[in-house]
């Protein structure tokens, strides 16, 4: 039976002219993904496959994204804890800080990296010192990723810890858990699904990365190219392998779309077992 409130909503206007009113944004945004599925053969995107930049860039791609993954989810859990739980007062400037790399275009945050770890940039003549070289290779990559990404785990996280209940950390504490307990063992599995959306979105943020790369990391075939910059090589040489690299990114994005749509029923199922593990736990670690 549909609740009193979504009749009153649904009534609010009429549907079908709405949905006609929507219907251009709605073909603006599904029509170029359907053009970009139907524009080649299985033998075009076959032989773009075996091009030589695909396999170096698809490498390369994989595991710099995983290792930003990495650093994002270490450094920024703790750091959107403490967005989620401290006083809004002392977390308004970092929250600020935090999301700049969202606002700002791409090419200022390469521009950025140059100035802060390039030769003549903040750390430049420190990292020189000591015979590291940073812009154009993979720790560009990384770099690059790493600040471009993280502003989407870090959002998701505090968000989703925001949800959890402070009683039950109360109640985990009472049962002997120090606080670092209550937050392993009760909070973060509590927060997981937005965690996991969270990190999800950072990494496919990190896999698509280009302007900041592009100027930071460079261009270079085998060392510092990921999948973006090779499309963007691609389109002036061959542009089947351009799609070919194009229809891999975006079946990861939809398989990435189509897992975060479908992760919170599944969490909704095993959420009741968790929050009682969780309970159970603070109990058994009391003294």
């Amino acid at each position: 039976m549909t609740p009193p409130t979504s009749r009153i909503v649904a009534g609010v206007g009429s549907r079908w002219p709405l949905l006609i009113l929507g219907a251009p944004m709605v073909l603006l945004l599904a029509v170029p993904f359907l053009a970009l599925g139907f524009s080649s053969s299985p033998a075009d995107v076959s032989a773009g496959i075996a091009d030589p930049i695909f396999g170096p860039a698809l490498w390369l791609s994989v595991r710099t994204t995983l290792v930003s993954l990495v650093i994002v989810v270490l450094a920024g859990t703790p750091l959107a804890w403490w967005l989620a739980v401290g006083v809004p007062s002392r977390t308004r400037v970092v929250e600020v800080l935090v999301d700049l790399p969202i606002v700002m275009p791409p090419a200022v945050v390469g521009i950025a990296l140059l100035q802060t770890f390039g030769r003549g940039g903040v750390f430049g003549p420190l990292l020189e010192s000591m015979g590291v070289q940073v812009p154009f290779t993979a720790t560009a990559v990384v770099l690059a990723q790493v600040v471009v990404s993280a502003p989407f785990y870090v959002q998701a996280a505090a968000a989703a810890f925001r949800r959890v209940e402070p009683d039950l950390l109360i109640v985990g504490r009472t049962l002997g858990q120090s606080s670092r307990g209550a937050f392993l063992r009760i909070a973060v599995p509590l927060a997981l699904p937005g965690l996991v959306g969270g990190a999800a979105l950072a990494w496919a943020r990190a896999l698509g990365e280009f302007g900041a790369t592009l100027l930071f990391a460079g261009n270079l075939t085998g060392t510092t190219q990921t999948m973006p910059l090779a499309i963007y090589q691609a389109l002036e040489s061959d542009v089947r392998v351009a799609v070919a690299l194009s229809l891999v990114l975006a079946a990861v994005s939809v398989l990435l779309l189509v897992a975060l749509r479908a992760a919170p029923r599944a969490w909704g199922l095993l959420h009741s077992s968790t929050l009682a593990r969780g309970v159970r736990s603070a109990g058994e670690a009391r003294p």
